[in-house]
């Protein structure tokens, strides 16, 4: 009986779910314009296209800088791996200098870092 109960008081809750969401958006009135799914409430119009265009500016800017950085960090990737070539070059079989194992080291952290800019985290 218990469990009947709550399900049936389940099912009118749930089916009363979207008539609530449905009406919690108010129609704009009469002489307005509705509202934009990005203007915030009470939000003008020319304020909201303001802020827009400011948020694109501002996502240009992040990605120029991010481009820049990843410029900087391939060119510093390839001087690191030409000195690891030469490091290499000056070893032989026996000896493995501690020099290449940092390099090597250096070389991944920055490759993963340019890896995830690339991804654009």
């Amino acid at each position: 009986m218990r469990f009947k109960l709550l399900r049936l008081l389940l099912i009118i809750v749930l089916s009363g779910i979207p008539s609530l969401a449905q009406d919690s958006v108010p129609p704009a009135p009469r002489g307005q314009r509705p509202i934009q799914p990005d203007q915030l409430p009470g939000e003008d119009p020319i304020v909201t296209e303001r802020r827009e265009k400011l948020e694109k500016e501002m996502e240009k800017k992040a990605n120029q800088e991010r481009q820049a950085q990843l410029k900087q960090d391939t060119e510093k990737l390839l001087q690191l791996s030409t000195e690891l070539k030469q490091y290499v070059e000056k070893t032989n079989e026996n000896v493995l200098s501690v020099n290449v194992i940092k390099k090597a080291e250096e070389i991944e952290k920055l490759a993963h870092s340019v890896k995830e800019k690339m991804k654009g985290n």
